[in-house]
């Protein structure tokens, strides 16, 4: 693929922030790669991390659906691997999860026989697997196809990334940024306090917010280094252009340049657009934050990784603030611009000021308009 004359765009992001900016790049003329985080400790990921020791696959398989809907993959399978069970009693979803695994759906009936049967042995390893008391509850057929066949070949992530694509005719990629399980995410805020798991940094209480992240961290077992995906390594060193974020700025952006190998593999690749694009509203990690603030938090942790002699961007994408005072949207405010030209020129990065935002959906980036400011740097 090295030769393919198409760009190739590598996007670090999480899930749903970056959603629309990934659907308008499917219909470009382009090759696309996004690398997700491999630390979700939330909700039916956490459950199945939890009981079978495995690398979280939530934010991977929501990834691998955007790539499927931007591509326009609408087929019975893709239809499966995006069905979620009841929320009901316990009961109710573990029959539901069973209408799937034996093959009794009539998407599966309907299915080509290969594609079944590779369906029902993924369902049927992670049955096995997870042992009779499994709490199924709202739970993604997506994950438990895709924990199967992470299990069916040997604990293999990018095997079984291969083959959930290969499955769904996916053609974009999607990978872990480690392939490592039981990483683990932590945060120190600027008054001490340690936060750790993902899911409790992405939903800091009001005053943990107030007081502020100071520093993420990432951990394997045992409190070892985590090294990165061979797979993203390689698509780092191909790529014509590095995109950081939209989404959550410290555990979906930033946390990736803590994976050894991660920045130095950006910074040896000389030729690449490096291009960080801030958020539209402040979250719950970056309460009271401006684009200035954020640029200068980036660098830092960029320098701290690995990237002490290259500038870690060059180009910052911002929405442009139209009002003379702060606005909200539900409970977070727009993200101001601060100084942001002098934090931007600290870092040697070019400032593209536009105007990002979503007519239709407030707080959100309009994927179309980012997707054109990006591919313009591409071009000669």
């Amino acid at each position: 693929m090295a030769d393919d004359p198409m760009p190739h765009i590598v996007l670090f992001s999480g899930g749903t922030a970056c959603r629309s900016l990934n659907l308008a790049l499917c219909g470009l003329p382009l090759r696309l790669t996004r690398v997700v985080p491999a630390w979700d400790s939330g909700g039916s990921s956490r459950i199945i991390r939890e009981n079978l020791n495995v690398l979280s696959v939530g934010d991977i398989r929501q990834a691998l659906m955007t790539m499927a809907y931007g591509e326009g993959r609408a087929g019975d399978v893709v239809k499966v691997c995006n069905a979620r069970l009841t929320s009901g009693s316990t009961e109710d979803a573990r029959s539901e999860f069973a209408f799937y695994a034996e093959g009794r759906h009539p998407l599966l009936e309907r299915m080509e026989p290969g594609l079944r049967g590779a369906i029902l042995n993924y369902l049927g390893t992670f049955r096995a697997a997870i042992g009779p008391d499994f709490d199924f509850r709202n739970g993604s057929i997506g994950n438990f196809i895709l924990t199967g066949a992470h299990l069916a070949h040997n604990g293999e992530i990018n095997t079984a990334i291969f083959v959930f694509r290969k499955l769904c005719d996916i053609a974009g990629h999607v990978w872990p940024s480690s392939t490592m399980n039981g990483i683990d995410l932590s945060a120190v805020l600027n008054d001490g306090r340690r936060i750790a798991g993902q899911h409790r940094v992405t939903a800091l209480e009001a005053g943990e917010g107030s007081a502020g992240i100071r520093e993420i961290t990432l951990a394997g077992p045992g409190g070892a280094s985590v090294s990165a995906n061979e797979a993203v390594l390689e698509s780092l060193a191909q790529a014509d252009a590095f995109v950081f974020g939209p989404g959550s700025f410290f555990t979906s952006v930033l946390a990736h340049f803590c994976v050894e190998g991660i920045v130095p593999a950006i910074a040896a690749n000389r030729r690449a657009r490096r291009i960080f694009i801030g958020n539209i509203l402040q979250c719950r990690e970056t309460q009271g934050f401006d684009a200035a603030r954020m640029l200068t938090v980036a660098g830092a942790a960029w320098r701290d990784n690995g990237g002490e002699d290259t500038r870690p961007f060059t180009h910052v994408l911002v929405n442009r603030q139209l009002l003379p005072f702060q606005k909200t949207v539900g409970a977070f405010a727009y993200l101001q611009e601060g100084d942001l030209e002098e934090a931007s020129a600290m870092l040697a990065a070019e400032v593209l000021l536009g105007e990002f935002e979503d007519p239709w959906q407030r707080g959100q980036h309009d994927g179309v308009a980012v997707a054109r400011a990006l591919t313009s740097l591409l071009r000669p």
